[in-house]
């Protein structure tokens, strides 16, 4: 499962580019790491009757003209509303928003990273496809990207959502200044890493992103942990269906 998933998302190739190694059995550990935090999570919030806070609702930043870019520091008047795109404030949606919430605060714990976000594919209320975010922490972000060869041009997210390829940027000053197209969210953020969620067919149904404001941050420890994440966060993803391309 290791291997499909290091071959499937392209960081094997990008391993070998940066000459880095990402262990096989550390991505173990780290998978056992993950299933111990979220077990010890489910006993303490049992004992002190305090369920994991789910965020139906969420701030995010003003769009731009056409709705292309967030403008940073300007948040929007209405917060998002996830019910709406879930179906609905179900058990089962608010069960699986909890375990996701309790994967970001896994990798903040762990990191220290200044931002984290699980999004899944799905289609939004127009019933565009779009990625949309599940959980998170961190400054107020956008919602949906949409799942477009147009978005994907200059969003990760979206690139990564589409062709399944991950998207690890160390040095995103010097990644500009050698022509990349990049979508800002906040202009502190030095580096990003995004990696793509698969079912067990293969199929594309999410990605998550994470984001620091320091640089060369993406080393082998903190992918290998983000590489277990991702190959335990589509059990965990409410179920969806995207609009047909017919």
């Amino acid at each position: 499962m290791i291997d499909h998933y290091l071959q499937q998302s392209g960081l094997v190739e990008w391993a070998q580019l940066n000459q880095v190694e990402l262990n096989h059995t550390e991505i173990e550990r780290e998978v056992q790491w993950l299933e111990h935090y979220l077990d010890e999570c489910l006993a303490t919030e049992h004992q002190r009757k305090e369920p994991c806070e789910v965020q139906w609702q969420y701030v995010v930043p003003e769009l731009g003209e056409g709705g292309a870019c967030s403008l940073f520091g300007q948040l929007a008047d209405a917060s998002y509303d996830l019910s709406l795109i879930l179906g609905g404030k179900t058990t089962k949606n608010e069960q699986a928003l909890q375990q996701l919430q309790r994967f970001g605060q896994a990798f903040q714990q762990r990191t220290g990273m200044e931002w984290f976000g699980i999004y899944q594919a799905r289609a939004n209320t127009e019933q565009q496809p779009v990625l949309v975010k599940l959980a998170y922490y961190g400054a107020p972000s956008r919602a949906e990207f949409p799942l477009t060869a147009e978005f994907a041009r200059y969003s990760n997210n979206s690139s990564v959502g589409l062709t399944g390829k991950a998207r690890v940027i160390n040095d995103i000053p010097a990644y500009l200044a050698r022509g990349g197209d990049y979508y800002s969210c906040d202009p502190k953020v030095q580096a990003e890493a995004c990696l793509p969620l698969f079912d067990q067919s293969g199929k594309i149904v999410g990605i998550i992103d994470a984001e620091a404001f320091q640089q060369n941050v993406f080393n082998p420890a903190s992918l290998v942990l983000l590489v277990a994440i991702c190959l335990m966060v589509p059990a965990f993803l409410p179920a969806a269906d995207l609009p047909s391309s017919d």
